[in-house]
């Protein structure tokens, strides 16, 4: 046999297929342009296996890599407790798997380690240029060598890449052969449909997940583990707090609508919830959501009905008392670096216009977000206010308060939104995270809802 890697795809040549194993005729399929037969890129680790292990001879043309002889950490960093412990999970698992590790807790180091042991060329996926460029110094730090860039307009591969999961699936497919580690941050992000493409055209033998919240609907969570290998290692923020991660307390504070507020909610809730009853929406079920809005669209009342429920939304999220409230916090807290997160960017905007303080939205220019970053790094800026841009990934240790002004029911959000404000830093001695919560409205349960993790 002649194995051979052609756009994101295993082909297997010049043998007989019947005599293969019976588990690897499940994986391939014949392709009659060619008369070849070809598999996943990233079934190529079990394929060569198991070829192996029935001492099957074939030719591996696939593997455009091999041992990286020199790479070795020019800066030693020893391991803590729960990264020794992941990194040995993940070795016992055959070099695959998902390391479950909270936000602050030194999920990159781990990586870096894990690259240092298998010494492969490695590609890193993230979600986010922020983070690649992030990865991209933390690993030219460790390595001192030229780290590798595919995104955000940069397209430099090295032994060592890093790219966004976008630009991992245009080019992977030209890519997936040429790299022997494959390794994906907040991995939660890869059973996308589009984005587990990346992962499934690459034929790395070596794979890790990072995440600090893995947990997924039942197929992507299955999409997950084929990619990349079961949960290994998985450590709670409450397992590292006051250690590794600062001290912190969860304050909630319940404002109370102004009396035209309530009224007015109480009359768009009574719209929009008087339309589900008559259409038996519950949302219970994921497609009750696009009943809703193709329901809204075709009927007479839907219009006002989509307005209504827009219009409560936006009352239960930005009260005017929630803003009283900010304004009291901010007050008694004029010398912390804090972070204050929306759940849309109209409200980010409106926090930004009535206190004069920087916003970052998914509008914010590259440059113009960087700035904001340093500033707040350096003590320029103490406060910013963000709708979702920084709920992931993005490294800010000076932070020591968060408040939640708006959020949705995710408890994910509600982990990584507490994870930024988790970090050490020096003079830290507790991390608080206000929550901010309308009385009487949708919001208490969905603050419920997010505050079960």
């Amino acid at each position: 046999m002649k194995l051979s890697f052609d756009s994101g795809t295993l082909v297997a040549e010049d043998f007989d297929f019947a005599s293969l194993p019976e588990d690897l005729r499940l994986l391939f399929k014949h392709d009659p342009r060619t008369g070849s037969f070809r598999a996943r890129a990233c079934d190529y680790r079990e394929i060569v296996l198991t070829l192996l292990a029935n001492g099957f001879s074939f030719t591996d043309c696939a593997r455009k890599f091999s041992p990286l002889e020199e790479l070795e950490l020019k800066e030693k960093i020893a391991l803590r407790p729960h990264q020794e412990q992941a990194l040995s999970a993940w070795k016992k698992n055959e070099y695959r798997g998902v390391a479950a590790l909270p936000t602050g807790s030194g999920k990159t180091i781990l990586a870096v380690h894990a690259i240092a042991e298998v010494r492969r060329s490695a590609f890193v996926m993230v979600p986010t240029i922020d983070l690649m460029i992030q990865w991209v110094r933390v690993l030219e730090r460790f390595f001192g060598s030229p780290i590798g860039m595919l995104g955000g307009g940069s397209r430099e591969i090295c032994d060592i890449t890093v790219s966004t999961y976008d630009s991992a699936v245009l080019n992977m497919e030209f890519l997936g052969d040429k790299f022997g580690f494959l390794i994906a941050d907040e991995c939660h992000h890869l059973p996308g449909p589009e984005t587990r493409l990346a992962a499934a055209m690459s034929i790395a033998p070596f794979r890790l997940g990072l995440s600090a919240t893995p947990e997924l609907p039942p197929e992507r969570a299955a999409v997950l583990q084929d990619m990349m290998g079961r949960i290994v290692c998985q450590v709670k923020i409450d397992d590292l707090k006051g250690g590794v991660l600062s001290p912190y307390e969860i304050r909630q504070i319940k404002t109370l609508l102004d009396p035209d507020e309530a009224e007015s909610y109480r009359i768009n809730r009574e719209i929009y919830t008087s339309f589900l009853r008559r259409h038996c929406i519950s949302f219970r079920s994921g497609s009750d959501w696009n009943k809703f809005i193709g329901l809204a669209a075709r009927m007479p009342d839907g219009r006002r009905v989509f307005e209504a429920y827009l219009e409560q939304k936006r009352i239960s999220r930005s009260g005017r008392a929630k803003i009283r409230t900010l304004r009291e916090i901010l007050l008694q807290n004029p010398q912390e670096r804090i972070i204050i997160f929306t759940a849309d960017n109209n409200t980010a905007y409106a926090i930004g216009r009535t206190f004069a303080l920087p916003v970052l939205t998914h509008h914010t220019k590259s440059a113009e977000r960087k700035a904001f970053l340093e500033n707040f790094r350096s003590g320029k800026y103490n406060i910013l206010v963000t709708s979702q841009v920084l709920n992931e990934g993005v490294d800010v240790p000076e932070a020591s308060i968060g408040i939640v002004v708006s959020g949705t029911a995710s408890s994910r959000e509600h982990i990584q939104r507490l994870g930024r404000i988790l970090r050490p830093s020096p003079g830290k001695a507790q991390a608080l995270l206000y929550e901010l919560i309308s009385a009487g409205t949708s919001e208490e349960s969905v603050s419920t809802r997010r505050n079960e993790m």
